[in-house]
Parts: structure tokens; sequence; C-alpha cells
């Protein structure tokens, strides 16, 4: 585990509200993950940074067992000429502690990491968590995505 401070982002992409209740997040993520991989027109935001993805976990209700907010989109350097559909979040710079989930991305490779994190005994903020899909997530069937983790 490495503990770091990462600068501000401002990430737009898709959203939905879900939970860790019993159907909620099994479903609305995945579902989530296919209208981003499947709709073309988020590929290419305007001012979008580079080709890297986030999922961001954020607006938490209380904890991982309240509601909260996934965000599935690009990092963006001007919200100028951003369409309405999109979902606009600006992380604030933020302390983290970094994963990364290794393996099979498409399966369980990144819920095997999450599980590990939901084992630790960190301090949370429960503001905005971080996954990271950048060059080394190219091969998802065998690949790394980064998981940053806020805490205090």
């Amino acid at each position: 585990m490495n503990s770091l401070t990462k600068e501000t982002l401002t990430i737009v992409g898709i959203s939905t509200r879900t939970s860790n209740a019993p159907g909620n997040a099994e479903n609305d993520i995945p579902k989530l993950w296919h209208e981003f991989m499947e709709n073309q027109s988020i590929k290419s935001i305007p001012n979008k940074t580079n080709d890297t993805m986030y999922a961001l976990y954020t607006d938490y209700e209380s904890d991982h067992t309240g509601a909260y907010t996934v965000l599935l989109g690009y990092e963006v350097d001007s919200l100028d000429q951003i369409p309405e559909a999109y979902t606009v979040k600006i992380v604030p710079k933020t302390k983290y502690q970094k994963f990364t989930a290794k393996g099979d991305l498409t399966k369980d490779a990144v819920i095997n990491a999450w599980k590990e994190i939901w084992s630790k005994d960190l301090k949370r903020t429960y503001t905005t968590d971080i996954e990271v899909y950048g060059e080394k997530a190219m091969n998802p069937k065998n690949g790394e995505a980064d998981i940053y983790i806020a805490v205090e």
C-alpha cells in the first residue's frame, strides 16, 4: 500500500446511483460499464486530456454500506462545450491509499482488490475513491488498474 496525495481532477462521463445492498451494485455497475463502452460519443468528450478511463465512487450517503454515485469518464482540462447529458465531478486534491488490481479486469480482479480494501483497517473519508484504467489496462484480460481510496 502506498499513501500519496493526488491533485485536483475534473472528470466528465456517465453516472448512476447505487449501493452495495444485494442486487444493486452487482447489477448497476456492469450495466453502466456496458453503456460506457458502447457509447461512442463519450470517447470524443471535448477537452479530454488523454485516453485514461476513470471510475469514481463518490457522493457517499455514509460509508460503503450506504448509497453512492459511480461515474465512468475521462479527465478534461476545460468544461467548455461539455454536453449537458454528461455528469461532471471535480475531485479536490486529496490524500489516498493506493491499491492495484491485477489480472482479468473484466472478471474478478477489480472486485477482489475491493474485497482486500474492505478488509483493511483504513481511515476512509468516503469522499471520492478512484479507479484508474491507463495503459496497463489496455489488455483487460490481463491488465492492471490502480485504485485510490480517500483517507484521512
